[in-house]
């Protein structure tokens, strides 16, 4: 599975640019992804796919331990749907 430092290595590789100004940028495109999703906005990567906060209501659970019924708190989630042309390259 490829992180972040092996990422940013082999964008540094391809492109030439600092280490540095990579893992900067790299860093900057997640905050600002964190950011709209957080303000509840669509995050939509052309060629990879389209990022949306998706909202979970409260249910009742129950703990497998007792038995017990439980109450699930509402919540919120990152949905992700692959582009087509992702798709097509998996």
């Amino acid at each position: 599975m490829a992180g972040k430092g092996e990422m940013v290595d082999r964008i540094t590789e391809l492109t030439g640019y600092p280490r540095t100004h990579v893992a900067q940028v790299f860093e900057k495109v997640f905050e600002l992804m964190a950011e709209n999703l957080a303000a509840g906005d669509k995050v939509t990567v052309p060629g990879f796919g389209t990022f949306q906060v998706s909202e979970r209501p409260a249910r009742q659970g129950r703990n497998p331990a007792t038995g017990e019924t439980i109450q699930i708190a509402a919540s919120k989630t990152v949905r992700f749907k692959p582009s087509k042309n992702l798709k097509e390259i998996l």
